[in-house]
């Protein structure tokens, strides 16, 4: 339970006018200084055959212009993407890091958990890539193909990813790719805004139909604002969005709760994203294995 002395008053974030990160409150509420990790679901390097590696779309944007005219300071949650990728790399899996501009990604840095060994690692490992990603754009000229190394598409949660992703055509490109070929798609929490890109130019979503977790409308548009974690009310609204484009959102609450629909892999928030990792792990084999 968060302690009831501390402000729920949004902290301003001092290198942007009228720019916040979440108050007191909903951090000592939502953040900690460990996770949940308890282990890993298969043998440590249980792929050993190279190639295979996964594409992590990542947000460089750090603010989220709110429905008020603030700045949210956000971008990808620390947990909600070196968790799973702490998975993936211990499998034995690679990982590329991809931004829509190659400008380097950005961490909601306030809710990184310090203390915890297990999203230390994989930082370390990524840290050099997390600062200098590749561009999408050339991913996308470059590097897609039924041929292609990369065996999954992720993309983090934060929400950061609420800009820019979902508008991108490139974005668009690698999902639609990463569909037609077979290969994974990954994400949780606001993480699935990126999905909203395959309708850009299309008469319908390729992910219509699916079954997805999803961060809950309810606390973005109700408990976040109320305890300061959001400066005002959100631009729109994620899993509303989703629906409209025919995702069956099938979480209405946060619990940590995943769920896989064919080859699209889903969790509801950072609590999701130890199990996330976990699944996405021993997909990863699977679909290695079966490919060689």
């Amino acid at each position: 339970m968060s302690d009831s002395t501390l402000s729920k008053d949004p902290t301003a974030d001092p290198a942007e006018h009228e720019a916040y990160f979440p108050s007191p409150y909903s951090l000592d509420a939502y953040t900690a200084p460990r996770t949940d990790f308890d282990g890993l679901a298969t043998e440590r390097h249980a792929w050993s055959g190279g190639r295979w590696k996964v594409l992590v779309l990542a947000t460089d944007e750090r603010y989220l212009r709110m429905g008020n005219g603030t700045f949210f300071s956000t971008g990808n949650h620390p947990v909600e993407t070196l968790l799973p990728l702490h998975h993936v790399l211990e499998a034995g899996f690679g990982v590329e890091i991809a931004t829509l501009t190659g400008n380097p990604a950005k961490f909601e840095w306030w809710a990184y958990p310090g203390e915890d060994e297990a999203v230390g690692s994989a930082r370390e490992k990524l840290l050099a890539q997390w600062r200098a990603p590749k561009s999408l754009a050339e991913v996308v000229e470059r590097e897609l193909g039924e041929d292609s190394d990369y065996l999954a598409v992720f993309v983090p949660g934060g929400h950061g990813a609420l800009s820019g992703l979902p508008f991108s055509t490139d974005v668009r490109d690698t999902l639609e790719w990463a569909m037609r070929t077979d290969r994974l798609v990954v994400s949780l929490c606001h993480g699935p805004a990126a999905f909203l890109s395959t309708r850009i130019g299309r008469g319908r979503s390729v992910f219509e139909g699916y079954e997805m977790c999803v961060f809950p409308d309810a606390l973005d548009a109700g408990a976040n604002i109320d305890i300061g974690y959001l400066p005002g009310e959100m631009p729109w609204l994620l899993g509303k969005a989703l629906q409209d484009e025919g995702v069956r959102v099938v979480n209405d609450d946060m619990t940590g709760r995943c769920t896989t629909d064919r080859n699209v892999i889903t969790g509801d928030s950072p609590l999701a994203a130890n199990e996330l990792g976990k699944l996405t792990a021993t997909a990863l084999l699977e679909h290695a294995r079966r490919r060689g």
